[in-house]
């Protein structure tokens, strides 16, 4: 007789604690058969295998109080593969796991209901097809590309290392929690999570286990069509210890793993769980069919009557399930957390400032004179590169803010992104606390890993050149998602790297980043536009910024016969303008270009014409700005508009309208020096000059 067939004939009996993992773990598996086939869409197969090995973590394992998902030293559960949402949609529903808002306030109110259940991948459901943190509590990062999830979760084993090497002192061990990683076949497969684990192999993160869902099933059939290596051997040359647990259904087995990487010191550990794709339904058990689409009505009934369920209930959830839960995480959790808040009143007696530092940090704010120190940068025709700027300017604010830190991948002594001040130090196995972060050549895993640091609350940045960002987007797009106030430095913005050709010349990646909802880009003119642009970003609390920085130098300019760069905070401002505030023409540019408008606007000046220069390191930022302010930077009588940026022209219609010129990139680049460059594609005063009075002459004949 099956648990649940038992509860029902004798619901006083007191099930055995067997009975209650089984009646437990076929809930996940019903209510994601169930969630699935009301949508009509969405992935059974992974959750009717993986129900075990989430409810072991869960329930047994993870130190994780569902009442508060936030406090700091909870274990961190990571679903990569994340169209198996239905795992995690059940267990935070079965936890009883509480909502938190955006200012981190506990509402009490439930995370996920069975009306979220119910209503799965359906428009205002707490229950998304793929984990989403801004929108779910006690969803640790958004997974759902293949290889992101195993990718931020190393961010977040640095990040905890680097937490418990700052703040914890002796007799206060704050931060010691660990970062639990389920994935997949396509995980695997995904040349991202190659990257990031021979990063966390070689930096030794035993803080971090990865178990790998080893069904041999991928969405077009057995993964032998194209998957056949030696993943253990794989792993063990990464250096991260490897276990197998031969039985995804063995709940002792998948214990005993989990307790032996808690016991394993100075390397990650690697769990392959040998595991059945749609474990129960008779005819798809094993099949590509279970992977990603639901099992259907004559399937699901067979499935639930493998479990001895009831064949025609749906969503049910048995009492017992629930308080069964409480008793295990719910009472677990809630000692663990309670046991830390006394720990951390007793280290805010002991350890004033650094407890503030961490009460600063959860909130994501900032301490008092974060921004004192910050260089201004004298008038200067030769000038200095965005990036050196940048370097003086990062070296200053990681000063006052002990959790701003990161690297570049491989590209620290071009990006000019090393923090070089006393006691900086390199994050590496024999120092966790080190600042500098050396991500190697791994790009995807840089930018994943600066997502995962992020989430742990540090301020993060990852750099390289902008080339290479397309390496880094599709992190950099869910930071977005996430709506984190993540840091990417991007050097070698434009033709400024000439001899090295058109494969390191960005063209199109401004347009595209532009594209990108959420992401705030910004192009500084020159020194004093680079701390600007700092000081802008570093105040975000719930927004990536990127940063364009030239490699060559820019003339820094007179900010006593210009505006203010302070002008950044919105975007666009006025540089220099016509005599009398009414100009002729108006020339926008960004980065490296602005001081060719500039020097274009004295030319013309001297000839009787009057134009206004516009520097526009920012579109978004403009657009945010009321439209009385834009109207004041472009006046809309003034239609004789030219932009000029060594970039796509892709874009700039939507401020120089339809009667503007763009001098900008049609084609890729070439090799050559920069100035002959600058010379065949027309990005010099004589040509802006040239245009501004074209653009004259037609507005005349019009």
């Amino acid at each position: 007789m099956s648990t649940t067939a038992a509860v029902e004939k004798n619901p006083q009996r007191q099930l055995t604690s067997s009975e209650l993992d089984e009646l437990s773990v076929n809930t996940i598996r019903t209510l994601s058969i169930d969630a699935v086939q009301k949508a009509k869409s969405g992935h059974p197969g992974t959750p009717m295998a993986l129900a075990p090995l989430v409810y072991v973590i869960w329930n047994r394992v993870l130190r994780f109080d569902p009442l508060d998902p936030i406090w700091p030293n909870r274990d961190r559960f990571v679903l990569s593969n994340g169209h198996a949402s239905m795992l995690l949609w059940s267990v935070l529903h079965l936890t009883g796991t509480r909502a938190v808002n955006a200012d981190y306030e506990r509402l009490g109110q439930p995370a996920v209901t069975l009306d979220d259940i119910r209503n799965f991948r359906q428009l205002g459901s707490k229950a998304p097809g793929h984990p989403e943190y801004h929108l779910v509590s006690g969803v640790e990062t958004t997974t759902g590309p293949l290889g992101q999830g195993v990718a931020t979760s190393v961010g977040m084993a640095i990040g905890e290392k680097w937490l418990a090497t700052r703040y914890n002192q002796p007799g206060f061990t704050v931060f010691d929690y660990n970062i639990y990683t389920v994935c997949g076949d396509g995980d695997m497969m995904e040349g991202m999570s190659s990257e990031a684990a021979s990063l966390a192999g070689h930096l030794g993160l035993d803080n971090l286990c990865w178990i790998y869902d080893n069904n041999h099933i991928t969405i077009e059939g057995k993964t032998k069509l194209a998957f056949t290596e030696d993943i253990a051997a794989r792993f063990m040359g990464y250096g991260w210890n490897v276990l197998r647990v031969g039985d995804a259904n063995d709940l002792d087995l998948i214990e005993h793993a989990l307790d032996t990487f808690r016991a394993t010191k100075g390397r990650p550990t690697f769990i392959i769980l040998d595991s059945h794709i749609g474990y129960g339904a008779p005819h798809k058990h094993d099949t590509s069919a279970a992977h990603g689409e639901p099992l259907g009505d004559d399937e699901v009934r067979l499935a639930k009557r493998a479990y001895g369920w009831p064949e025609e209930a749906k969503f049910l959830v048995p009492d017992e399930v629930p308080k069964h839960f409480a008793a295990g995480i719910g009472a677990r959790g809630a000692d663990s957390r309670r046991k830390w808040n006394t720990l951390f009143a007793g280290y805010h007696a002991q350890h004033k400032d650094l407890a503030n530092e961490i009460d600063l940090m959860q909130r994501r704010e900032l301490p008092p004179g974060w921004d004192s120190g910050l260089p201004t940068f004298p008038t200067d025709a030769k000038g200095i590169a965005g990036r050196d700027a940048s370097s003086k300017v990062l070296n200053t604010l990681a000063q006052h803010i002990p959790w701003l830190l990161g690297g570049s991948a491989d590209l620290g002594p071009s990006n000019k992104t090393a923090l070089t001040f006393d006691g900086a130090g390199d994050f590496e196995p024999d120092n966790y606390g080190g600042r500098n972060l050396h991500f190697g050549i791994r790009e995807h895993a840089m930018a994943a890993s600066v997502n995962g640091l992020s989430l742990s609350k540090l301020r993060a940045f990852g750099a390289t050149f902008f080339i290479f960002s397309d390496y880094a987007r599709p992190a950099i797009r869910l930071s977005a998602l996430m709506e984190l106030p993540t840091i990417f430095v991007f050097t070698h913005d434009a033709m400024g790297d000439g001899e090295d050709g058109p494969t390191h010349q960005p063209v199109e990646q401004l347009a595209s980043f532009r594209a990108m909802p959420g992401v705030t880009v910004l192009r500084p003119a020159d020194a004093n536009e680079v701390v600007e642009a700092y000081r802008y970003i570093i105040q975000l609390r719930h927004k990536p910024a990127l940063l364009a920085l030239s490699r060559q130098a820019l003339p820094t300019l007179d900010r006593s016969k210009y505006a203010p760069a302070s002008g950044v905070a919105r975007g666009a401002y006025v540089l220099a303008d016509a005599s009398g505030g009414k100009p002729a023409a108006i020339i926008i540019a960004s980065g490296s270009e602005v001081s060719l408008a500039v020097k274009a606007h004295e030319d013309l000046a001297k000839e009787g014409i009057g134009v206004r220069v516009v520097s526009m390191p920012s579109w978004d930022i403009f657009d945010q700005q009321p439209q009385q302010y834009r109207d004041s930077v472009l006046p809309p009588d003034v239609i004789v508009r030219i932009a000029v940026e060594q970039a796509s022209t892709f874009g700039w219609e939507r401020y120089v309208g339809e009667k503007g010129r763009v001098i900008g990139m049609h084609t890729f680049g070439a090799s050559a020096p920069l100035k002959e460059l600058d010379r065949k594609f027309g990005f010099e005063p004589e040509r802006i000059i040239d245009v501004v009075k074209e653009q004259i002459a037609a507005g005349r004949r019009r």
